[in-house]
């Protein structure tokens, strides 16, 4: 009813988007720029948001899919003019850090899992001369130069530790500059905004077939695969 009269001063609004599960490619994906895009364009351009926040529960996955999101993330900040928050849960890990990092500020739980910065990638080859005898695993890492990982530019702490693919609990990772301090996501934002903020959820809108467990097989066997990732990080 405030926003109706024009003396009244509504409520400050945040768009809050829920960002979950290993990235990946495609529409099977629950973290991919084709799924999760749409869910961000409605959160930054619907009504008037103060501010955006971002709901961080993921191990990584896809280094494409994490710059994706992220660019989307820095485009409509920049284009809406809005204050990004990043709020970490269990993990922000790998690609799941670098959406993190997308947000101006970034806030975790003590025993939250920040880090594990870097881009490893694996493949297989073989020689055409050795073809019959063997293939050769080829793995390829960035981990001493992941400057195109690192948004937060000068909040980070000189240590050479940071790109060498390890990851810390939430205290640490602050001493680190990895997140700018411990915090929840409610409480934050009234501390920020004041008690009567108004925390409006976006999330991905899902088909009738998904809703009714139509496709049930790839959703176990995306499951599984999830379940692994998070297992890396004893979760």
């Amino acid at each position: 009813m405030k926003r109706f009269i024009p003396f009244m001063k509504a409520d400050p609004v945040v768009a809050v988007v829920r960002l979950a599960g290993s990235i990946g490619s495609g529409p099977r994906s629950p973290l991919s720029d084709e799924v999760i895009g749409p869910v961000l364009e409605r959160a930054f351009r619907r009504g008037k948001p103060r501010a955006v926040a971002l709901v961080l529960n993921s191990p990584g996955g896809s280094p494409v899919q994490s710059a994706l999101i992220a660019a989307r993330i820095r485009r409509l900040a920049a284009d809406k003019k809005i204050h990004v928050h990043a709020f970490v849960e269990d993990v922000a890990a790998s690609g799941g850090y670098w959406l993190a990092a997308a947000a101006d500020d970034i806030w975790a739980d003590t025993g939250s899992i920040v880090g594990s910065i870097g881009v490893i990638s694996a493949g297989f080859g073989a020689h055409v001369a050795l073809a019959r005898q063997g293939v050769e695993r080829r793995v390829y890492t960035s981990a001493e130069s992941k400057s195109m990982l690192d948004p937060r530019g000068a909040k980070l702490a000189d240590d050479p530790e940071l790109f060498t693919g390890r990851f810390w609990l939430g205290a640490q990772a602050h001493e680190l500059g990895l997140i700018d301090g411990i915090g929840h996501l409610e409480p934050k934002l009234k501390e920020l905004y004041g008690d009567k903020v108004k925390l409006v959820r976006y999330g991905r809108r899902r088909s009738l077939f998904q809703r009714f467990g139509a496709t049930f097989a790839q959703d176990a066997l995306a499951g599984i695969e999830e379940r692994a990732a998070f297992a890396r990080f004893g979760l």
